[in-house]
């Protein structure tokens, strides 16, 4: 994109309209160090909204960054699968504890009990003595 063909007025308004949405993104989402798939689609589109219509985009450089962008959704798509798959294995390996004698942090002690029931979900919940612990705070296991 050429900005020496932009017009001063022009430069002020798309500089005023990027700073509008940093701002926005800022807020909305918290600072943040890295760009996601609908930030990258964003400047895609201002981009392709502000270039020069006698000079456009070279074909090359849209399919590239389509490209990238495909790329983009798909890793963060295989991220979700992989946050899935790891959650399932978390709960069979906490339902693998039923029956077991445990010992769970709580704090600065240990707490050692028979594990009852387990509860499935975003994080697997341990009975051990009448209380749920989370799987994660598990430290040992006793046959």
């Amino acid at each position: 994109m050429d900005l020496s063909a932009i017009t001063g007025s022009d430069l002020m308004d798309l500089t005023r309209r990027v700073e509008g949405i940093n701002r926005n993104l800022q807020e909305s989402r918290g600072v943040k160090r890295t760009l996601d798939k609908d930030d990258f689609l964003k400047l895609l589109v201002t981009q392709l909204s502000h270039q020069d219509p006698t000079q456009p985009m070279e074909d090359r450089e849209f399919i590239a960054q389509m490209a990238q962008f495909t790329a983009l959704e798909q890793i963060t798509n295989l991220n979700k699968e992989f946050s899935s798959v790891a959650r399932l294995i978390a709960t069979s390996q906490a339902v693998g504890l039923l029956g077991r004698t445990v010992e769970i942090a709580d704090g600065e002690s240990l707490v050692r009990g028979t594990v009852r029931e387990v509860l499935g979900g975003e994080s697997p919940q341990l009975l051990v003595n009448n209380r749920y612990y989370d799987y994660s705070a598990v430290k040992r296991v006793m046959e």
